[in-house]
């Protein structure tokens, strides 16, 4: 073993009894990255743990099944006696094909300050893809390269040991490598200003001040998530169509005449909303026209547009969902895009863009232009991934990955009264990568926008506030 390796080891022998007490004497700290952690990783997953110490952190990710790896055979004896219920497992993080009973996929792959003692981090990340399925997220976490000296002065006087050699990587540096070892990075991002309580005022430090912007990349922890490289899958047998509509009499038979067949499979699901202009009429008339066609139709009893989305989506059966607004302004042709993202592996949740191209005359005012164009800024920070658009009602993703939304649900509740919130904040929690497709926004051939500028502009910001509390501020 080479020296560096073999004093990382030594040392990591040296602390492994004394390991909970260091936990326990830096709780707070250990509190909040970890609470980020539970965030990033729903409960009830199967989670590999790489460089897992004594299992501290796998055991309060509260997985389904958790492996933990550690190459310290003293870390690994205090794991198995303070967590009998994980699985431990003594090995090289650098050499996993070598970890005798280490076999299957893991739903989530940690490497919490792995980085800083690995010898070939590129070599690791590519030891990975043979525990991975598509949908595996891999997540790094590290100390800020900013923190490097700091961290290593705070050990040494807390040890009165030298400090273990380390790589100071950036999460550039981490998502480069990963890149390299064919993981496409998901998001980056950055918590913990103040790694200690201050009797309080740490806690509403890191709450309120630390994942601002600018402010968060000085931040003391920097979390890097990727998933294996996509590779495009089967076509999909089956595919469901979402149109929520509401005083669209004009559009329903439009709507049925010009969407694409996506697949042999296929469904149109209309949800009618209290329509005073016969829209429910003329969709059982249509129904009757076009019986050569899979057509669905259903009365909402709630109200607002996200009632109708998430009881069409319900009711939904393809293995691929589309929910396409019945004012048509999205023109259903362009529903082939959509599909061709989620087919070739690009995106996992596929959303529209109608701020790309020019907007058609009369299609959008100008007031509602700049208001989405900022309201995109805005979620681009509170979400970690890059939206020009966050209103347009066509969003597109796999059936399997709406019932993970469904399943977390309770995290944000039932709080979208527009449909696009509940999805977008669901896909962002479960790391979903986001692909946007650019539309031409079209003016209206029938009815009125259902928009009001300034009672859903105080809604958005309010839903604004709520993420922020809900995704920055744990």
């Amino acid at each position: 073993m080479q020296s560096r390796k073999l004093k990382i080891l030594n040392a990591a022998q040296e602390r492994a009894d004394g390991r909970a007490h260091w936990i326990e004497k830096h709780k707070y700290f250990f509190q909040e990255d970890w609470r980020y952690l539970r965030y990033l990783v729903p409960e009830g997953k199967r989670v590999l743990d790489l460089s897992c110490g004594t299992g501290a952190l796998l055991n309060a990710l509260r997985p389904s099944e958790g492996v933990g790896i550690d190459f310290s055979a003293r870390m690994i004896e205090q794991g198995k006696t303070q967590f009998p219920h994980l699985i431990f497992l003594c090995g090289d993080a650098e050499r996993l094909e070598a970890v005798h009973g280490l076999d299957g996929t893991f739903d989530v792959i940690i490497l919490s300050d792995t980085v800083g003692v690995l010898d070939d981090c590129l070599l690791a990340f590519k030891s990975l893809h043979r525990f991975c399925r598509p949908e595996t997220r891999v997540i790094v976490t590290y100390h800020s390269l900013l923190w490097g000296p700091l961290s290593m002065l705070y050990t040494r006087l807390m040890t009165r040991q030298a400090s273990i050699p380390q790589n100071w990587l950036s999460s550039a540096d981490i998502g480069n490598m990963l890149e390299l070892a064919d993981f496409e990075v998901i998001k980056r991002d950055w918590r913990l200003l103040s790694p200690f309580w201050l009797l309080g005022l740490g806690r509403l430090i890191n709450r309120f001040i630390a994942t601002l912007p600018c402010v968060r990349q000085c931040c003391l922890r920097t979390y890097v998530i990727a998933r294996p490289r996509p590779r495009a899958t089967p076509h999909y047998r089956s595919v469901s169509v979402v149109v929520p509509c509401r005083n669209e009499r004009g559009n329903i038979e439009a709507a049925v005449r010009r969407l694409p067949r996506l697949a042999d499979d296929m469904e149109i699901i209309f949800v009618e909303g209290g329509s005073s202009d016969g829209t429910w009429g003329e969709i059982e008339r249509v129904r009757a026209t076009y019986a050569a066609l899979d057509i669905k139709a259903f009365k909402q009893s709630g109200q607002g547009k996200g009632d109708a989305v998430r009881l069409g989506l319900s009711r939904a059966r393809g293995d691929v969902l589309m929910i396409l607004d019945g004012d048509l302004t999205m023109p259903p042709e362009e529903l082939t895009k959509y599909y061709d993202a989620l087919h070739s592996g690009k995106g996992e949740f596929i959303n529209g863009s109608r701020l790309v191209y020019p907007i058609e005359r009369q299609a959008m005012r100008l007031l509602n232009q700049i208001a989405n164009q900022i309201f995109a800024l805005l979620f681009t920070y509170l979400l970690n991934q890059r939206y020009t658009d966050t209103l347009c009602g066509t969003k597109v993703l796999r059936r399997s990955d709406y019932h993970e939304i469904e399943r977390n649900r309770c995290y944000f509740g039932n709080f979208d009264p527009f449909g696009d919130f509940d999805l977008l904040f669901g896909a962002s929690k479960l790391n979903l990568k986001t692909a946007e497709v650019p539309i031409r926004y079209r003016a209206r051939e029938y009815g009125e926008t259902q928009i009001s500028r300034f009672r859903h502009g105080w809604l958005l910001l309010r839903m604004a506030w709520f993420a922020f509390l809900r995704m920055k501020a744990l």
